[in-house]
């Protein structure tokens, strides 16, 4: 799905928690969708480094 990892339905939630805390502070959604997606696709990949 678009390079998405497959996220449990814990990290769903703590996903869904930060967009909204985002969208909160006055960022448009979309912008913290995408924020959120780069930083789970970062920690994906730095864990897959490790």
């Amino acid at each position: 799905m678009n390079g998405m990892p497959s996220l449990s339905h814990a990290e769903q939630q703590e996903a869904a928690e930060r967009i909204h805390a985002l969208m909160a502070q006055g960022m448009s959604s979309g912008e913290a969708i995408m924020l959120v997606a780069n930083e789970i696709r970062e920690r994906e990949a730095s864990q897959k480094n490790d």
